[in-house]
């Protein structure tokens, strides 16, 4: 029994020995390998399993390190992590607080890239960088690792609105600036873009001529037109050569970014400008506009605009013509071309005009319409008395209705004999029916003229001296007209336009105060009980007077041989009856 302990306890401190051997030289090689790897550096790892989202990575450390997955590939890259391959990473701590190594990917890359860039920088070689986010000022950039700056005005030739179809995605730049003390990376993707430009404009503007026709991508539009970028340079399409139809506006029918085809239609070497023209590559519709097309000729089509001076008829694609308001209707005028037509509509028009230099067709639908003012004047005439209703009352008359499209006017001046229109006009009122003379019908002006008071005499025409010639004595003289005192108790006035037949002599300053003046009674004003005067109505009158006894002027004696010979009577009557009175 002692034998066999002691044997035991020789055999268990044997193990021990074997033991804390095997035990001293892992830890020795462990702790040589520990001493190999310093924080910082960069070294080979192996992916030895892929969890989840995480590499698990061997280094040759007494534990393992975990990588996320996302440190492998570039944004908008799918990983192609292998187990078994090797990849440098950093060792940022042998262990960390788990027992883990503390590696990083990211940050290898980034070192690596930083060389690379370095590289790529002194050799002014392109890069390919990855637009991750914006970020102020600009955008955040992925160059294989390392954080680049791509300023927003770098970005492309003109403004970007909209990124998204850049972002994740690898884009060509080139370096502008770097710092590596301070981590600074700038890029510039328009730099580029502007060299790959000047090569492909050197080359357009060498083959370019009047006539070429190219293909480009509408790179901006405007009210007056649209900018196609031909490959190098802009080219104008100026709105009225986009289309043989008419254009309100060049974004009803192009879009940014489209591929159209245009045709030179000018190029200034000078200035480096090219006019484009799109409508040139179909045949100008107008052509064969006198084939189809005379004035008189009636049509039926369909309104494609109205605007607010008028509506658009479309008589064939790229053919328009223009119905005036004043054209629409005989007699809604004043009213907005929206309340009489839509677009879409058809219409009868009649061909008014055609201006070819203009490119322009005049239309008419109302000639297309029956007339309500022939139609009026074909069924009542002057001085007819009619019966109707107050449609409306204005400051300068009452508006009646004659049929249900028509309108007359009652003028103020022609509402009574007794009392003014402002205060006659009071008595009315709108509906109320009403009874009137026609007064005039001018079928040019489209206006019929109506009187209430004329279904009455004139009370002034009752009057002895209405009609009669009276001599006066001027009392006051203003602009407009001037005061008499005649027949020693009674006044009147003559107006600036009755004081003479004569258009210049129609003036109230050549007369004097106290002078002496021949007139002929109008008429007597209700409003203030004067009488009004004409010298106007005087001078007609004798001028009638005179050609009754000396003859016309057909006689072959002209009017002023007329005028004279009775002026010359007048005087031998009036030297006879001074030369009776000195006798006496």
């Amino acid at each position: 029994m002692h034998k066999s302990l002691k044997f035991c306890t020789h055999l268990w401190i044997l193990i021990e020995e074997i033991i804390l051997e095997e035990n001293f030289s892992d830890l020795l090689e462990k702790s040589l390998s520990e001493f190999k790897y310093k924080e910082g550096q960069i070294i080979k790892g192996t992916v030895l399993s892929i969890v989840n989202d995480t590499v698990v990575v061997d280094v040759g450390l007494k534990s393992e390190g975990r990588i996320p997955i996302r440190e492998f590939h570039s944004p908008g890259e799918d990983h192609n992590v292998k187990i078994g391959e090797r990849y440098d990473v950093y060792l940022e701590k042998l262990e960390n607080k788990e027992g883990e190594a503390l590696l990083s990917r990211e940050r290898a890359r980034k070192e690596e890239s930083w060389s690379n860039l370095e590289r790529l920088q002194d050799s002014n070689q392109q890069i390919m960088g990855v637009i991750t986010e914006r970020v102020k000022g600009g955008f955040a950039v992925d160059i294989n690792g390392a954080l680049a700056f791509l300023p927003g005005s770098q970005v492309d030739l003109k403004p970007v609105k909209d990124i998204s179809p850049l972002l994740n995605k690898p884009q060509p730049m080139v370096i502008l600036k770097m710092d590596k003390i301070r981590g600074n990376i700038v890029v510039s993707r328009r730099a580029l873009l502007e060299e790959t430009r000047k090569a492909d404009r050197s080359k357009l503007l060498s083959d370019i001529s009047e006539g070429d026709k190219l293909k480009g991508s509408i790179k901006n539009i405007t009210d007056y037109g649209v900018f196609v970028d031909l490959g190098g340079m802009d080219g104008l399409i100026h709105v009225t050569d986009l289309s043989w139809e008419r254009v309100n506006h060049p974004s009803e029918k192009f879009k940014i970014g489209e591929e159209i085809e245009v045709i030179v239609t000018k190029y200034d070497k000078e200035n480096n400008r090219i006019s484009l023209g799109l409508k040139q590559l179909t045949e100008d519709p107008w052509k064969n506009v006198d084939e189809l097309y005379e004035v008189g000729k009636k049509i039926k089509s369909k309104i494609s605009n109205v605007a607010d001076y008028g509506a658009f008829v479309q008589l064939e694609k790229g053919v328009e013509g223009l119905i005036h308001n004043s054209e629409l209707s005989w007699v809604n005028k004043n009213v907005h071309p929206n309340s009489l037509v839509k677009v879409g509509d058809e219409v009868e028009v009649m061909i008014l005009e055609i201006d070819h230099s203009k490119r322009r067709i005049s239309l008419g639908r109302k000639q297309c319409l029956e007339n309500p003012w022939q139609k009026f004047a074909n069924n009542n005439k002057k001085g007819d008395v009619i019966n109707g209703k107050v449609k409306n009352l204005t400051d300068f008359g009452i508006f009646v209705e004659l049929t249900t499209d028509l309108d007359g006017l009652i003028h103020l001046s022609d509402i009574s004999w007794e009392e003014p229109g402002e205060i006659a006009i009071k008595k009315f009122e709108v509906d109320q029916p009403v009874k009137f003379k026609i007064l005039e019908i001018d079928l040019d002006k489209e206006r019929v003229s109506l009187g209430i008071k004329q279904l009455t005499n004139d009370p002034t025409k009752s009057d002895k001296l209405f009609n009669k010639t009276v001599t006066g004595i001027i009392e006051k003289i203003e602009k407009d007209k001037i005061t008499v005192k005649f027949d020693e108790n009674k006044s009147g006035f003559i107006k600036k336009n009755n004081l003479a037949k004569a258009k210049a002599e129609q003036n109230t300053e050549r007369f004097a105060v106290k002078e002496k003046i021949d007139a002929k009674v109008i008429k007597k004003s209700s409003k203030d009980n004067l009488y009004e005067l004409s010298v106007k109505d005087l001078e007609i009158q004798e001028e009638k007077d005179a050609l009754k006894e000396y003859g016309s002027s057909s006689s072959g004696a002209s009017i002023g041989d007329i005028i004279g010979a009775a002026l010359d009577k007048n005087k031998e009557t009036e030297k006879k009856q001074n030369k009776n009175n000195d006798e006496e």
